[in-house]
């Protein structure tokens, strides 16, 4: 058993719209081809004993424990539990995900697994890790998961927004707002395009700079506190053990020392009552900055109180790792006994940390006289910890609704003071329900990007959700975090249409944003060259901060390779299904390819619309599966789909009586002539009435004004800047080139209606077969060829994927022989070579055809040659 290929998808995909982030195996079964785990003596105990918390899985019925029941009395495929091996992996790493399939592939012995995942990292490591587990577990082999689900531990704490982010990502997407992971921290984009704030851990993009650094010097901190009137500790800031000995002269013992720049308890040593420790502590905190803080120590209960806003939000009690004897256990015995506390996990991955021994905690065993094999008495508390980080194993409890106004008021002075959107203050009082001054305590320090972990999930109190006010503060009063997105797919038309809509955009005001096979473009400027219809070209564009309209292709290869880059939408475009690259990564049927493009209307979101073609079967039937509102277009104003949906108040655009026209309940509102828009060629480029038909409904919908559409569509002239490769034509004095990307029978069936309405005595076609499609493709194409063609010449692509290039032209051959075996043909391998032949031997009021594999230098030789043209006709 092994991986035949894998594949992560990162948005809605062809496996899984609701489940967007998940792994797809392809699985060679090799001899466990058909094995069901009833077969393999024992299976199932094995599996239980190394996973017993599969008891937990659930059968196809929702059962629980249902699953290992299968596995035990009915059987399942060795591929079914490498899904659920891979999925509870995930779980003991601390990454629960929960979603699975598995079922045969198209070959015999293959079969597909697919589970969800939380960080990419950790489901490809899953993967591989579950296929080593099932296949030892079927051998009857031994196998220590114990090293893998460390491994997944490790990645989690690597890959794996914090606990403070998460919180305010989760609010975020609870409100509908989409996020996006800028990088392996935890900057986060909150929103899309111009709507866009940022977050990394709880500093937003309001967070002012001058604030933090403050914050970040403790002793210009304390100065400004002071002189506001908030009650600080005494202290000096010194750099050597001189100027320490004169700071303790004058503070007197216990003392803290802690860096002058530090955070998160970092190099902090607290309750100092000696010289040596004094030192010790001095030392610690010059591992972290030159500057060391000596203050005099304040007796009591460690506070947190957290401003968001310039409002008081929440306040929580830390305590830090410790243990209570109970007379009779080790210190170490006390610590497991805390660790196996099922709240506690690795890091962050559950609401506390699991205790670990450190240099810290020796010192404070030392400190005692104790060891780890020192019994503690009944009830004897121990600290393990000189700080109350819960990072380090503390523990937390909720005391916002104790705290008394003059502390609130005391907190929100001090967010003020120090400039802080989001604020932490450190008190140390006896009790956080009496004034500070009344309490003797003190506010020890001020945080910038507190931790919210204590908060959201204390270990004791009631949880609060701080998560929600800096949400409220990024996007006040509805402010939109969304801009609108159009998608489009289909096997034909999608790249001009993507344009047409982008210019139809433009033309109404907006910045758009949209991407294509030929490249992204921010507000008609290309900052990516090359087929960038995929997941990343999709983010690129929302990303960009100045774009407030995004207009996106979305071809069958980047959904198949990694999902849409977005995970809603508001209109969904689908312009035709026809067959292409059939037999690659699995796609033999139309019905495959039709499921492939759905994905993209089943992405609209409920509110928004699908623009579907009601004239193909397979895009027409998409409508049945979809929950948002449909709208569908059609060449024939008496398509019985379109009358009965317009019947029902649906919506509908219909080429009728040469006009584009919009159908909506019984009245018809004409946008413009058909012969009149430049896309069209006068109406001879069918094809391109049904783009202008979806592009006319995407903007209707947009709300866009009838005559701002139409303007739009009159001032789209195709051309070969404005729609390279797409039906590029130029004119010379007595023949007359048409360039186009075309590569499938749909694209060349278009051609060849638009070639019908031409007048000229020979019609020249340069064509070329792909290599990665069937013989049987290539067989078609010269038959279409000879069809269209008086005179074919046969060219090569450069990148022949697999193939070689007689193989090819066999084919193309043999078809063009089957219509006509007296075709005139001619091979001439390289494409700008034989298209400098066709322009050198143009026959008078011939039409030359060149199906483009390099359609920026098929069109620099053709200008060139024209230029060259145009000035003997000069001279002439």
């Amino acid at each position: 058993m092994k991986i035949a290929e894998i594949r992560i998808m990162r948005g809605p995909n062809y496996w899984s719209v609701k489940h967007p982030k998940i792994v797809v195996l392809k699985l060679d079964m090799e001899k466990f081809a058909g094995v069901l785990t009833t077969q393999i003596p024992d299976f199932a105990q094995r599996l239980e004993d190394m996973f017993p918390g599969m008891v937990l899985h659930r059968s196809t019925e929702g059962q629980e424990g249902g699953y290992l029941k299968r596995v035990r009395e009915e059987g399942v495929p060795l591929s079914n539990v490498v899904e659920h091996v891979a999925l509870e992996l995930q779980t003991l790493g601390g990454m629960e995900s929960g979603f699975g399939r598995s079922y045969p592939a198209p070959q015999p012995g293959f079969e597909y697994v697919v589970f969800s995942y939380q960080e990419e990292k950790a489901g490809d490591y899953a993967a591989h890790a579950a296929i080593k587990v099932v296949t030892a577990l079927a051998y009857d082999q031994p196998y220590d998961i114990e090293p893998d689900v460390e491994e997944l531990h490790e990645i989690r704490e690597d890959e794996h927004i914090g606990p403070s982010t998460y919180s305010i990502v989760s609010e975020a997407v609870a409100r509908g707002i989409p996020y996006i992971r800028l990088n392996k921290s935890s900057l986060i984009q909150l929103g899309y395009g111009v709507h866009q704030k940022r977050i990394q851990a709880t500093m937003t993009c309001r967070t002012a700079a001058f604030a933090v650094e403050i914050a970040g010097d403790k002793n210009a901190t304390k100065e400004m506190l002071h002189e506001a009137g908030v009650p600080v500790p005494r202290g000096e800031t010194v750099y050597s053990l001189d100027e320490l000995k004169e700071a303790i002269d004058f503070l007197g013992f216990p003392i803290v020392t802690k860096p002058l720049d530090g955070n998160h308890g970092k190099g902090a040593g607290i309750n100092l009552k000696t010289w040596d420790e004094a030192v010790a502590g001095f030392e610690a905190a010059q591992k972290y900055s030159d500057a060391v803080i000596v203050e005099q120590f304040i007796e009591g209960f460690d506070f947190r109180l957290l401003v968001v806003n310039k409002k008081f939000i929440a306040a929580a009690k830390r305590t830090p790792a410790m243990v209570i004897g109970d007379g009779t256990s080790t210190v170490q015995q006390l610590v497991d006994k805390v660790n196996s506390d099922p709240r506690r996990g690795v890091g962050h991955e559950k609401v506390l940390t699991r205790i670990a021994i450190d240099n810290d905690s020796y010192s404070i065993l030392e400190k005692k006289g104790y060891t780890l094999d020192t019994v503690l008495g009944q009830g004897e508390e121990l600290f393990l910890k000189s700080t109350a980080n819960l990072s380090t194993g503390g523990t937390a409890t909720d005391v916002t609704d104790l705290i008394d106004p003059y502390n609130v008021l005391m907190a929100e002075r001090i967010a003020g003071t120090i400039g802080l959107d989001i604020c932490g203050i450190d008190v140390v009082t006896s009790d956080i329900a009496i004034p500070l001054p009344e309490a003797r305590g003190a506010v020890i320090e001020v945080n910038a990007a507190p931790g919210f972990r204590m908060h959201v999930a204390p270990t004791e109190g009631l949880p609060r959700n701080v998560a929600e006010p800096v949400i409220e503060m990024l996007f006040p009063d509805n402010c939109p975090s969304r801009i609108p997105i159009i998608a489009i797919t289909g096997t034909n038309g999608k790249t001009t249409t993507t344009r047409l809509i982008a210019h139809m955009v433009k033309s109404c005001g907006y910045q758009v944003g949209f991407t294509t096979t030929d490249g992204i473009y921010i507000q008609d400027k290309m900052l990516e060259k090359g087929d960038t219809t995929g997941s990343k070209s999709a983010e690129f564009v929302l990303r960009d901060p100045t774009v407030n309209f995004a207009v996106l292709e979305c071809a069958r290869g980047g959904m198949l390779r990694a999902g849409l880059g977005f995970q809603q939408c508001d209109i969904g475009i689908v312009t035709n299904v026809a067959e292409d690259h059939m037999g690659l990564r699995d796609i033999y049927t139309l019905e495959d390819m039709a499921r492939v493009k759905s994905v993209v209307p089943k992405s609209v979101s409920k509110d928004g619309y699908a623009i579907l073609n009601a004239d193909d079967d397979n895009v027409y039937n998409m409508a049945k599966e979809l929950e948002c509102k449909v709208a569908f277009f059609s060449m024939d104003e008496n398509n019985p789909r379109i009358l009965k949906h317009v019947a029902k108040g649906g919506l509908a655009a219909v080429f009728e009586n040469g006009f584009i026209s919009i159908f909506k309940n019984t009245y018809k509102i004409r946008v413009d002539r058909v012969a009149d828009i430049p896309l069209t060629f006068g109406g001879r480029a069918k094809f391109n009435i049904e783009n202008v038909l979806a592009a006319t409904l995407a903007g209707y919908i947009s709300r866009f004004e009838i005559s701002e559409i139409k303007t739009a569509l009159r001032t789209f002239i195709p051309s070969a800047s404005k729609t390279p490769g797409r039906m590029n034509l130029f004119k010379f004095p007595t023949f007359e080139v048409l360039v186009d990307y075309a590569h499938n029978p749909a694209g060349m069936k278009g051609i060849a209606d638009f070639l019908q309405n031409v007048d000229a005595r020979t019609r020249v076609g340069i064509v070329a077969g792909v290599g990665d499609r069937r013989d049987e493709d290539f067989v078609e194409l010269g038959k279409m060829a000879a069809q269209m063609f008086d005179e074919i010449i046969i060219r090569s692509d450069k990148d022949l994927r697999g193939r070689t290039a007689d193989e090819i032209y066999n084919k193309i051959i043999e078809g063009i022989e089957q219509v006509d075996p007296n075709k005139t043909y001619k091979i001439i391998n390289q494409e700008m070579v034989a298209i400098a032949y066709a322009l050198e031997h143009a026959e008078r009021n011939s039409f030359i055809t060149i199906f483009s594999e390099d359609i920026p230098e098929a069109i620099k030789m053709i200008e060139n040659f024209k230029v060259i043209q145009d000035r003997r006709v000069m001279v002439d």
